[in-house]
């Protein structure tokens, strides 16, 4: 059995083609800039069978099977609830479903058999060094780096996105150190995207909701177009680096 959140079945930007977005319960990180608080707390959501919700799921193949989707497990944290996990995307693949995995990398292990029925990474990178990992997400930088080496080990490609925090990491010097960590940890024959997804205040009203302290209190959404500046300048970077590749 498994625990939800929610479902969103025309999901536009969590993978390639429409895909239905399964939102896993629980997730141990405390991002600053997280905006879905109400996915944190452990045994709340719906339990299911992967069964169950794969019936779910197949009730949308007619959309999202003609523009080359599938599903997205997100959350939360998918990898907090790795049995469950493993079961879903076993069932997925069985019946053809194409399967992406939206993550922080921080679970409980299981991954290289998480990754046997994963197709796709989206993987996070939260900060540019483990002192600003620890800040901004309550995690241990090492934790993350484990799980991309078992991305490396595996068959799946990988996503790459980074928030981007004004004030914070909207410079050149933070994105030549993510190019930098990218090189250093990724297989870039793995990796197909790489995406700076700009930093938003619409989850602010669930923290009053919720009475959690919001950490970036004040801070400003950023601004989407420099956003795009900065991605198309750490794309030229990896393509220049990885010669072979074709990152978008």
């Amino acid at each position: 059995m498994g625990r939800i959140h929610s479902i969103e079945t025309m999901g536009l930007v969590d993978g390639p083609g429409i895909r239905v977005v399964v939102f896993f319960q629980g997730c141990r990180l405390r991002c600053a800039f997280c905006h879905n608080p109400d996915t944190w707390q452990f045994g709340l959501g719906d339990e299911v069978t992967p069964e169950s919700l794969l019936k779910k799921i197949e009730r949308y193949r007619v959309y999202f099977e003609k523009s080359g989707g599938g599903v997205t497990c997100s959350g939360g944290e998918p990898l907090m609830q790795p049995k469950f996990l493993v079961e879903f995307l076993k069932l997925c693949k069985e019946n053809n479903i194409n399967t992406v995995l939206d993550t922080s990398g921080f679970g409980k292990g299981n991954y290289d058999e998480i990754l046997k029925y994963t197709d796709l990474v989206m993987l996070d990178i939260k900060h540019i060094d483990a002192k600003g990992y620890k800040d901004f997400t309550s995690g241990d930088i090492n934790e993350f780096y484990d799980f991309v080496k078992a991305v490396n080990r595996s068959h799946s490609k990988i996503w790459i996105r980074h928030v981007m925090v004004p004030g914070i990491t909207d410079n050149y010097s933070s994105m030549d150190k993510i190019v930098e960590m990218i090189t250093n940890l990724v297989d870039l024959n793995k990796l197909d995207k790489f995406e700076v997804l700009p930093y938003h205040t619409m989850g602010v009203d669930k923290y009053k909701k919720f009475n959690i302290e919001y950490k970036l209190q004040g801070i400003k959404a950023m601004n989407k177009d420099k956003a795009m500046k900065f991605q198309n300048y750490v794309i030229k970077e990896l393509n220049e680096i990885g010669k072979d590749i074709n990152v978008r």
